[in-house]
C-alpha cells in the first residue's frame, strides 16, 4: 500500500514545474498538450461539453465523477460503510480505472469490469457524494486523476479540477445552468436511460448534492478565480462547445 502510494506522489511531483516555467511552457504548447479543466455542479453539461470538446482538440477525455462513482460502486459491492474512512482510502488507492472511447461513446472500466451503466444511478449518485466528503479519499482520487493528466493533452471535468487537481490548468471553465434547467436536464437524462424517478425526487437530490457539493470541508465545488464562467442554461451543447474552442485558442496563441 505505501508502495503504490509513494509511487503516484513522485508521477505527480515529477508532472509538476516551477510557476515560471509553465508559464513559458503555456506559449508553446499545441492544443493536443493541453490540460483543460471544465468544474461545475450537476447537471450544468459537463460531461456532454467536455466530451465533445475534448474531440475537437484530439485530447484524452477524463471524467473524474466517474472515479468516486465506480468507487461507490465497489463500497455498495463490499459492503463498506461511507463514514469509514480509512478503508476508502485504501480501496481508492488500490482501483484501477480507466476510460476508453469508441466514435462518440466512452465507457468506464473499474478492475477491467465494464461500469458505464451500473454508475448511473440516483444510488450511485449520492453515495458518491457521501464518500468524496472524506478526505483520505479525495486524496487518493486527486493522485490518481493527476497520474492519468499529467503528460497534458487532457480535457478533465469535476467539481475540483481548477481549484485542487489541477491548479495550474492551461485552461479552466466554470459551467453552471440554472437550477430548473439542470434538474429537468438529469430527469430526462434518468428518464431516457430507463430508470423510474420521480421529478420532485431528482429536484430533492440534485438539490442536496449542490449543497454538499459546495459545503464539503476538503476540496469544495467552486470557481476558480481564474476560470471562465460560462451559463449553459438556453444554449446548446454546440454553441457552449464552440466558446469553449474560442476561449482555448486565445489562450494559446
Amino acid at each position: 500500500m505505501e508502495k503504490k502510494t509513494s509511487e503516484r506522489k513522485r508521477l505527480t511531483r515529477s508532472a509538476a514545474s516551477s510557476p515560471k516555467d509553465q508559464g513559458k511552457e503555456k506559449r508553446h504548447r499545441s492544443l493536443r498538450q493541453l490540460t483543460i479543466a471544465i468544474d461545475g455542479p450537476s447537471g450544468a453539461g459537463k460531461s456532454t461539453v467536455a466530451k465533445s470538446l475534448a474531440k475537437r482538440l484530439g485530447c484524452v477525455y477524463i471524467d473524474t465523477g466517474a472515479m468516486y462513482r465506480s468507487l461507490g460502486l465497489k463500497v455498495k459491492e463490499r459492503g463498506i460503510s461511507p463514514e469509514d474512512e480509512l478503508t476508502l482510502q485504501r480501496l481508492a488507492l488500490s482501483l484501477h480505472i480507466r476510460f476508453v472511447t469508441k466514435g462518440e461513446q466512452t465507457r468506464v472500466f473499474c478492475q477491467g469490469e465494464d461500469v458505464t451503466e451500473a454508475i448511473r444511478t440516483p444510488e450511485m449518485s449520492r453515495l458518491a457524494s457521501s464518500i468524496s466528503k472524506q478526505k483520505g479519499v479525495r486524496e487518493a482520487m486527486v493522485e490518481m486523476q493527476r497520474e492519468m493528466g499529467r503528460e497534458g493533452g487532457v480535457v478533465l471535468e469535476g467539481r475540483d479540477i481548477g481549484t485542487v487537481v489541477f491548479p495550474d490548468a492551461d485552461v479552466k471553465f466554470y459551467l453552471d445552468a440554472e437550477s430548473s434547467e439542470r434538474i429537468r436536464r438529469r430527469y430526462d437524462e434518468l428518464v431516457e436511460k430507463g430508470v423510474k424517478v420521480d421529478l420532485e425526487e431528482t429536484r430533492e437530490e440534485l438539490l442536496q448534492r449542490d449543497y454538499n457539493d459546495t459545503h464539503r470541508v476538503h476540496s469544495p465545488l467552486k470557481k476558480a478565480t481564474d476560470a471562465v464562467f460560462i451559463d449553459s442554461t438556453r444554449r446548446s451543447v454546440e454553441e457552449v462547445v464552440e466558446e469553449m474552442v474560442r476561449v482555448v485558442k486565445e489562450r494559446v496563441h
